[in-house]
């Protein structure tokens, strides 16, 4: 048993270092790039100011309850899916400089380059959510229930973000870098027909069906439950009703579809 269980353990012992090592050297490259930080965060937070306070004086939370309240959590959910652009656009640009090529060719695990990658995609998600939150006690909002709730909702949200970062490096690996910036452009609705600044009972019946099932909706349901804010009873149909579930279930599908397909995209890689 021991002769073979020891090369698994080795194995896993240096992918873990090989996709850390590559994690590193993505993160280093960020933090030398303060534009590319100031970009990540500069858009969300300027959503959460246009409707917290411009748009958000004109609507009101169906059944009671603060506006901006009601926003922030869906602001959460949708900065975790936009951030995939970001994944999409650094994947592409590595595809076109030959990095990929490079850490193709260098004697590291063949799965480290994707696993770093979606290392780095984490640190920078959790850095964009603790901005987003600073900037959502600033305009109003706040979680109304425990410490262990709180962080069972951000639990959701990070999980989102890291179903979207495969969804990303998928398309990464499957398009230019001068296209890198259209590609995730035919998804930009979804993050928007959801239940993020309106409920879907406020729309019409064909686009409140589609935000009932969106996963989005279901994360945002979620962590409205969890944070304790205005908006997560509004609906009464089964997404709604089981959001919780939803908001788990929706991201280990798309991690089990685009995983498997990013890592076969790679495989297939030639630059």
């Amino acid at each position: 048993m021991t002769t073979l269980t020891a090369p698994v353990g080795d194995a896993l012992r240096w992918t873990l270092v090989d996709s850390w090592t590559i994690a590193r050297a993505e993160l280093l490259h960020w933090v030398r790039n303060p534009s590319l930080i100031a970009s990540s965060v500069a858009f969300p937070v300027m959503f959460v100011l246009l409707f917290g306070f411009v748009f958000g004086s004109a609507i009101a939370v169906p059944g009671g309850g603060d506006y901006r309240e009601f926003l922030m959590p869906g602001m959460f959910a949708q900065a975790m899916v936009n951030g995939a652009a970001a994944t999409v656009a650094v994947v592409a640009a590595n595809r076109a400089l030959g990095v990929t090529d490079r850490y193709r060719s260098m004697p590291v695990a063949r799965s480290a380059p994707l696993i770093g990658r979606s290392l780095a995609d984490m640190v920078g998600s959790v850095l964009d959510l603790v901005v987003l939150v600073a900037c959502g006690l600033l305009v109003g909002w706040t979680t109304r229930t425990g410490v262990g709730s709180t962080l069972a909702a951000v639990g959701l949200l990070l999980l989102l973000r890291f179903a979207m970062i495969w969804v990303g490096i998928f398309l990464g690996l499957l398009v230019s870098q001068e296209a890198a910036g259209l590609a995730w452009a035919p998804l930009f609705p979804l993050t928007m027909i959801a239940n993020t600044f309106v409920s879907p009972a406020q729309m019409p019946p064909v686009l409140g069906a589609v935000a009932d099932w969106n996963p989005i909706s279901a994360t945002v349901t979620a962590t409205r439950q969890l944070f304790g804010n205005p908006g997560a009873e509004l609906t009464a149909t089964w997404p709604a009703q089981h959001a919780m579930l939803l908001a788990v279930l929706w991201p280990v599908a798309i991690v089990a579809v685009f995983l498997p397909l990013a890592v076969h995209r790679y495989r297939r890689t030639s630059g």
